[in-house]
């Protein structure tokens, strides 16, 4: 199979893979790293926490990899197996191959993942498009997701035309074009100037990928029997919050729904709300 790659230039693969490695040096918890074969690519797995704790899956989005889970993994290993994936045709470690958006090809995906990781039920989160992956999972196999976490999720209304007319100039005037799509993304959180100039250099040499998340229709998402939480920025360029809640509502029978206050698309700082719902009904236990 010949995959173009995604990347601008070999030098920009280079500095991202770099800027990788740094990162996860400085992963704030013991982990390990793994492999794990699927029918769409290998897959690049960090886990951390205890291997007796209940298993945790971590989805990132578009443009982005394992590693931005790095200020939420301590919070979740003290409770759970987490295992961060990087998604395949993203800046990480796994396969350059891009899975097709419609049919079955993502969820073939994420179970190949598990099957791999030896994981038959596990609680998932995941943010835009990897809501949108994971979305694609439990509702191809609900049975296999204990709750599923959805963070300004990809695939429950169309995203806003405004927010791709806006991008496109910016995206072709150099570092302060860059500055401004990430400040649109990002709302009015505050962002560490670290984290800015990793998203700047991975927006510099990565190749987004092009075309539209397929939108799930309602037989779809009533099969989502599964508790649900569903966080939204109030500053969401990208997504309506409330559209977003609106339909869920009227389709998930277990759905807790929260629109954050001054949040953006890629929230951060989530753990605080997070925690408590995963933990809801788990046994008072410490793992081994």
């Amino acid at each position: 199979m010949n995959i173009e790659s995604i990347y601008k230039s070999p030098e920009g693969e280079q500095a991202v893979m770099s800027l990788y490695d740094s990162l996860l040096e400085r992963w704030p918890v013991p982990h390990e790293t793994m492999t794990v074969s699927t029918r769409h690519g290998h897959t690049f797995v960090i886990a951390s926490g205890p291997q007796s704790a209940p298993p945790l899956l971590l989805l990132h989005g578009a443009g982005s990899n394992a590693t931005m889970w790095g200020g939420d993994v301590a919070a979740y290993s003290r409770r759970f197996r987490v295992y961060a994936a990087d998604l395949p045709g993203e800046p990480g470690k796994s396969s350059e191959n891009r899975p097709a958006w419609e049919g079955p090809a993502f969820a073939e995906w994420l179970e190949d993942v598990l099957d791999g990781l030896q994981v038959d039920r596990t609680a998932l989160i995941g943010l835009s498009q990897g809501g949108w992956a994971a979305l694609k999972y439990a509702v191809h196999r609900p049975e296999r997701v204990e709750k599923l976490v959805l963070l300004t999720p990809g695939g429950i209304v169309p995203d806003r035309l405004s927010f791709i007319v806006r991008v496109i100039p910016l995206s072709f005037m150099g570092r302060w074009g860059l500055k401004r799509i990430n400040r649109m993304v990002m709302g009015e959180q505050p962002v560490d100037p670290e984290v800015e100039e990793a998203m700047m250099l991975i927006t510099r040499h990565f190749k987004p990928r092009v075309g539209t998340l397929p939108q799930f229709s309602n037989a779809e998402l009533q099969r989502l029997t599964m508790p649900v939480l569903l966080l939204m920025g109030s500053d969401d360029t990208l997504r309506d919050a409330g559209k977003i809640v609106a339909r869920l509502e009227g389709l998930v029978p277990d759905l807790k729904a929260r629109i954050i206050p001054g949040g953006g698309h890629a929230l951060i700082d989530t753990t605080g709300h997070i925690l408590p719902f995963l933990t809801a009904g788990a046994a008072e236990r410490q793992p081994a």
